[in-house]
């Protein structure tokens, strides 16, 4: 896509939805690095259903600590992998009470030092946040820039720079948001909505849907 028509899609974005945020609910900061750790390979949906049970009860890394691995599980246990994600849980509270204070932390490097933090995550705690303009790509994002040919990549890496080239400045801090949602209920994986896409005359996707 040529830079005026990108520039464009994210006008048209704005315009439908000036002001977007992660669909993954969260109290603190602390909440929502927990809540993003839980989303891997899990809907927001289901997240929220686990997250509602489990924030009362450890809102903070301190009470989320001494809840233990075996605690978190039980709140956690209908979503996805949710013993390993008790485990991550368990041990990122307690190392940030032992680094930060029980504070998240505002920089990439000690974020992906947390258990079960890796880059797409530090990526949304950043840009959420602190409101950093980071770019957290994931299957979403990389299937939209790659299918408008907005960002082509090989890999979610090389995605996530092209965007952070291709994307204006100004549309940065919420490039993420309108980006996931986009793909998350109209430029689906098996068949996009393209009758329903206002982007749709920008997109160099070949096999458009009515």
């Amino acid at each position: 896509m040529p830079r005026a028509a990108v520039a464009e899609a994210f006008q048209r974005w704005r315009a439908a939805n000036p002001t977007p945020t992660t669909e993954l609910e969260y109290g603190n900061g602390f909440q929502l690095l927990v809540a993003v750790v839980l989303s891997a390979q899990s809907t927001d949906t289901g997240v929220n259903l686990a997250t509602r049970r489990l924030f009362p009860v450890a809102p903070d890394a301190a009470a989320m600590a001494t809840l233990g691995e075996a605690g978190i599980a039980e709140h956690i246990k209908t979503i996805g992998l949710y013993r390993n994600k008790a485990k991550n849980v368990a041990m990122l509270s307690r190392m940030l009470l032992e680094r930060h204070a029980g504070e998240v932390p505002d920089k990439r490097e000690a974020l992906e030092a947390l258990p079960g933090v890796g880059r797409k995550t530090a990526n949304v705690v950043l840009n959420t946040l602190f409101r950093q303009p980071t770019m957290a790509v994931d299957t979403h994002i990389f299937r939209v820039a790659n299918r408008m040919g907005l960002a082509p990549g090989k890999d979610v890496v090389e995605v996530e720079k092209a965007l952070l080239r291709r994307v204006p400045k100004e549309f940065l801090l919420d490039a993420h948001h309108w980006l996931i949602l986009h793909g998350r209920y109209v430029c689906t994986a098996r068949k996009p909505l393209c009758g329903q896409c206002i982007v749709r005359d920008l997109c160099e996707y070949r096999d458009k849907t009515d």
